[in-house]
This record gives C-alpha cells, sequence and structure tokens, in this order.
C-alpha cells in the first residue's frame, strides 16, 4: 500500500486546479481500493480549513476581476465588432458565480479525503525532535521564519518511515513548499540536504507539488493510473446564458407545439371543423415557424407521456435556472 502525507500547500494547489479532480477521483478510487492511504497530520487539516475561504474568496474575485478588466478595454479600444463582443463577454460573465462554485468543490472533496485518512497527532518525543531541528538551525528552520508546523510534517513523517517495511509499503511526502523543504540551490525537486537522509532509503519519496504528487503516483501505479486518469479525465464547464436560453426556447417550442396539437385534436371532437379553422388562424403561423426549424421525422411529436414528461422536466430546469420557480411550465 502507498502511503502519502501530502502538506498543506499541494492540497491547497490541488484545490485551485480547474483539473484537480483527475487525482482527486484518483486517490479516493485507490483509497477506497485499499491501495492507498492518507497520512494526515491534524495540522494540515486545520490549516486546509483556515486558508480554505480566503483561497474560494480570491479564485471567484480573480475571474470577475478578470472579466471586469476586458469589458473596460472593450469599451475603450473596441472596434467595429465591439458590441458582439461585448454580449458575448456579458454571457460569459454570466458563468462567474457557477465557475467559482464548480471549482471550489474541489475542496469538499479533498476535505473528505483528509477526515478518512489516517490522522496523525505529534506525541512528545516527536515535539523534542522539532526543538532539536530547531537548535540545529536544520531545514524548515534554515529561513527566518515560523516553521514549527512544517517540521512536525517532517517528523510524523520521520516516526512513519522509521516503523514501516517500505517494501510493502512505500512512503512519500508531497509538498509545494520549495523553499522550507527543496534543495536551495539547483533542482527544486530534490529534497533540502538536511532532509536527504530521510528520502535515502528505497521505498520513501520526495514530490513536489501536484506534478510531483503525479509522478509518485504514476511510478507506483503506472498504466493502472493512465487508464484511470482517461476515465475520470474530464472538466466540466458551465454552459453559457446564450446556450441556456437557446435550450430553454426550444423545450418550449416543442411543448407548445405538442399542446397545440392536443387542443387541435380536443376542438375538432367538441366543436367540428369550424372550430379547427379558428384555432388553426390563431395557431398556424407559430405552428409553420416550429415546423420550419425542427423539421425532423418525430421530433414535434405527438409525444408518448414519457416524452412529454422528459420535455416538461427539462423546460422546468432550465427555467429554474433561469430564476422561475420550479414547475413553471406556462406556454
Amino acid at each position: 500500500m502507498l502511503r502519502l502525507l501530502v502538506d498543506t500547500s499541494t492540497w491547497l494547489d490541488l484545490a485551485k486546479r480547474r483539473d484537480g479532480q483527475r487525482w482527486i477521483v484518483a486517490l479516493r478510487v485507490y483509497w477506497q481500493q485499499k491501495k492507498l492511504d492518507l497520512l494526515v497530520p491534524s495540522v494540515v487539516i486545520d490549516e486546509f480549513e483556515r486558508n480554505r475561504p480566503r483561497i474560494e474568496a480570491s479564485m471567484t474575485a480573480s475571474v470577475s476581476e478578470r472579466f471586469r478588466l476586458i469589458k473596460r478595454d472593450l469599451d475603450e479600444y473596441g472596434g467595429e465588432d465591439q458590441q458582439h463582443a461585448l454580449e458575448v463577454l456579458d454571457g460569459l460573465a454570466y458563468q462567474v458565480p457557477l465557475i467559482g462554485a464548480m471549482t471550489t468543490r474541489n475542496f469538499d472533496e479533498i476535505m473528505d479525503l483528509l477526515r478518512k485518512g489516517q490522522l496523525l497527532e505529534p506525541t512528545d518525543q516527536e515535539r523534542s525532535r522539532v526543538v532539536q531541528r530547531g537548535l540545529e538551525k536544520q531545514a524548515p528552520f534554515h529561513r527566518p521564519r515560523n516553521s514549527v508546523a512544517d517540521a512536525v510534517l517532517l517528523e510524523l513523517y520521520t516516526s512513519a518511515i522509521g516503523s514501516a517495511d517500505l517494501s510493502a509499503d512505500p512512503h512519500a511526502f508531497v509538498t509545494s513548499n520549495s523553499d522550507d523543504f527543496s534543495s536551495p540551490q539547483g533542482d527544486k525537486r530534490q529534497p533540502h540536504p538536511d532532509l536527504a537522509s530521510l528520502f535515502a532509503r528505497s521505498g520513501s519519496s520526495y514530490g513536489l507539488g501536484v506534478d510531483g504528487l503525479n509522478k509518485i503516483l504514476l511510478d507506483h501505479f503506472g498504466d493502472e493510473l493512465e487508464e484511470l486518469f482517461e476515465e475520470s479525465d474530464f472538466e466540466e464547464e458551465p454552459r453559457r446564458l446564450d446556450e441556456i436560453l437557446e435550450a430553454e426556447h426550444e423545450f418550449f417550442d416543442r411543448v407548445w407545439y405538442h399542446r397545440s396539437l392536443m387542443q387541435e385534436i380536443k376542438v375538432e371532437q367538441q366543436v367540428g371543423p369550424e372550430g379547427v379553422a379558428d384555432l388553426l388562424r390563431i395557431a398556424g403561423q407559430g405552428r409553420r415557424r416550429v415546423e420550419a426549424q425542427y423539421s425532423g421525422p418525430g421530433e414535434l411529436g405527438p409525444y408518448t407521456d414519457f416524452e412529454l414528461g422528459m420535455l416538461n422536466g427539462k423546460l422546468s430546469a432550465l427555467r429554474w435556472v433561469l430564476g422561475s420557480e420550479w414547475d413553471f411550465l406556462d406556454t
């Protein structure tokens, strides 16, 4: 079983990535299959929760700010297609809250992974080693900052590999904090010389950031991981406003046309041909427009109860997204 101790910095980087789901899904699947375990220091959970609101807010704000600046530039420097460009931009701006919500869901799923992992609390022995590391100015205390939490992670990892059979259960330490943990010169993917002994043994690996996590997973799972990536490699993009409006208009037309056909049958049964003629004088132009737009066989019904139910459900959902109440199906 591969055992990972992932620093808060990498979890936050993963949460911010639009393609973060490929690794989140892989970690969840391998955990469920008991092929992987997460070593989770309590300080990582605390730091992740503490930083989450700030990063979520900055992600949404940065997207909104980019739209604002682009729109300002179009106002000032736009050419012949300025109006069309502004309309497209307004449609894209409608996506901003959706983009933020879909991106920040990574935070919920990462927190779920952390809570399912093996919780690690520092012992007195590990705290003592943290103090000794600080007195000797060994990484991560080689910089003029409070690095106690980082040192706790290292000592917890030291204890984990010290009691493990690394040939059966390889371990890896993953961080994005290259300033505190990586080599100060040369390849940042290599650990600081003060930490080199932790990764000198076969079965103990150092990974830098999401790329480092990816390499560790690939080295351990190989083609199996590639196949899992292919199955779960998706980036869901929220629909643009114009796409939603177009779909809502289509399902409105289909439902209205079906109702018009049913009304024609009812009028013919109750009133006769004269009633049908009156109905077609009112609805004929609308029908001809819909027939010209949706001319494929079977596209305009009449529909079965199931097909009509699906159409009504789609129309209701689209209208709800646009601000109407549920089950608003007036045509």
